[in-house]
């Protein structure tokens, strides 16, 4: 969402060697360097092996891009000699001495001082660096200091706010930026494009002409190692309270005053304001037993690794909510995830009011009009299908339902990875599709009560779309099978 030139920088990443630098961060900032974006800065890996040195961590980094098989050998030994140092802090960090070496890079390669401090660390470790960083200096620099965080925001409300006290005790609101990779994707982005920047869409968005708004965030995969943390938070906390809720904000927010990320925010805040209570009634709750997916057999969640045989942690949530404001009053937007599913598919499905009245009476049999049906997909295969009513040719008179699809990669090639797009708004200093701590903590203030009641979690095979009790929601769920 940023132009293309970027400052020089230093990008220090704290917990280098963990899984979401291996699997994203390292490859995106490869990407980004290679197409151009990144020539004038520098990147500092940080974490507490202390014997690794930058050659070390050169090593490891090379291995890891290597198996990628997007690039040669060479180019990506040239590429780690000229961007990557690493700083190991031990068990006990010195955040004093990681200033000087970032000072000492800087006087280096003549940097003038920009600085990002991307946490790739558990949540739980969060509040202490921020602190170590804050009382070593590194919250300000000559230059802009930005601070990335990933989710989970806190574990509740109560938390939530916590966590935010500890950071502003450091950092101002407007250096942090708390990433949904969600938010990163390009369709996402797009959705605001989509809808304020073709008319005859945003004039159609709203209840007199929608009856439901559906959001799937669907997984085939299991918890694949996260056993501990999944256990204690449950799809509720994992999937809902971020992604599926951000999702639905873009969705229904009011056309902001401009496209700017504190008058995005604050239409999006609106939405969160005016979401009427959730009850547990209209929440179902599931775990996946084994079943098949793709043909294989695959295990139940209580017989994964490092999960209770006793477990009652929910893999799969269905919930409905209502906007209770002049544009959507009445129409359920109904929010769905779990793992184990089916297929990986996140989608926003928009169900259009059926014609009021129809003319086709004399062939009523062989034309049930069907209602338009816009579909936006995230993943896999970005884009839009619009599905409407068409006769089909010949004898009987019959209505048939097709789609009208676009999909970015036909129109534009490759697209960027999510973290691509993010490190690249960080740099530019665009909040937009960030989450603000007003935003965290009226999201949590939604589903604080849920957390605690005593709902019931049912049972699904795996490989099927959830426990059958969804159908009380009475939600239409579009279940593509490609």
């Amino acid at each position: 969402m940023s132009p293309t030139k970027v400052a020089p920088h230093l990008f220090v990443i704290l917990g280098a060697l963990g899984d979401l630098a291996r699997r994203k961060l390292l490859p995106a900032l490869y990407h980004l360097s290679a197409r151009g974006d990144l020539s004038a800065c520098r990147i500092l890996g940080v974490d507490t092996d202390d014997k690794l040195d930058d050659n070390g961590f050169r090593a490891w980094a090379h291995k890891l891009l290597e198996s990628t098989g997007e690039a040669t050998s060479a180019d990506i030994s040239q590429w780690c000699a000229k961007y990557l140092h690493y700083f190991g802090t031990g068990r006990s960090p010195n955040y004093l001495k990681l200033a000087a070496r970032i000072e000492a890079l800087e006087r280096e390669h003549r940097l003038p001082g920009n600085r990002v401090f991307y946490l790739a660390l558990p949540s739980g470790a969060v509040p202490a660096v921020v602190a170590g960083l804050g009382k070593a200096g590194l919250s300000r620099g000559p230059g802009w200091t930005r601070l990335v965080l990933e989710k989970p925001f806190g574990w509740d409300l109560a938390s939530a706010q916590k966590l935010n006290l500890e950071v502003h005790r450091y950092f101002d609101e407007s250096q942090i930026y708390r990433t949904d990779h969600f938010l990163g994707k390009e369709t996402v982005q797009n959705l605001l494009v989509f809808r304020f920047g073709n008319t005859f869409f945003e004039h159609l968005w709203s209840r007199e002409h929608i009856e439901s708004i559906e959001i799937t965030v669907a997984e085939s995969l299991r918890v694949e190692g996260r056993a501990a943390y999944y256990e204690r938070a449950g799809a509720l906390r994992d999937m809902v309270q971020n992604h599926l809720t951000q999702l639905m904000t873009l969705v229904a927010m009011e056309v902001p005053a401009a496209f700017k990320s504190e008058a995005i925010r604050n239409e999006k805040i609106k939405v969160l304001e005016q979401i009427t209570p959730i009850h547990p009634q209209d929440v179902v709750l599931g775990q996946y037993t084994s079943g098949r997916i793709g043909g294989e057999k695959v295990a139940g969640y209580r017989e994964e690794p490092g999960v209770s045989p006793n477990s009652r942690t929910a893999t799969f949530v269905a919930l409905k909510l209502e906007v209770a404001n002049w544009r959507w009053k009445g129409v359920p937007f109904h929010l769905r995830t779990g793992k184990r599913l089916p297929r990986r598919c996140t989608q926003i499905v928009i169900r259009y009011h059926c014609a009021p009245v129809s003319i086709f009476h004399p062939f009523e049999s062989s034309c049930n009009i069907q209602p338009n049906v816009l579909v936006i997909i995230l993943q896999p295969d970005e884009g839009f299908e619009l599905l409407f009513q068409v006769k089909a040719p010949g004898q009987p008179f019959r209505l048939t339902t097709q789609p009208l699809h676009f999909r970015y990669a036909e129109a534009f090639g490759k697209l960027l990875d999510a973290y691509e797009t993010i490190i690249l708004d960080v740099l530019h200093g665009d909040q937009t599709l960030f989450v603000c701590d007003r935003e965290v903590e009226h999201a949590w203030r939604l589903y604080d009560e849920l957390l605690d009641k005593d709902i019931p979690v049912y049972p699904y095979p795996a490989g099927t779309w959830g426990p059958a009790e969804i159908d009380k929601l009475g939600a239409s769920w579009l279940n593509r099978s490609v």
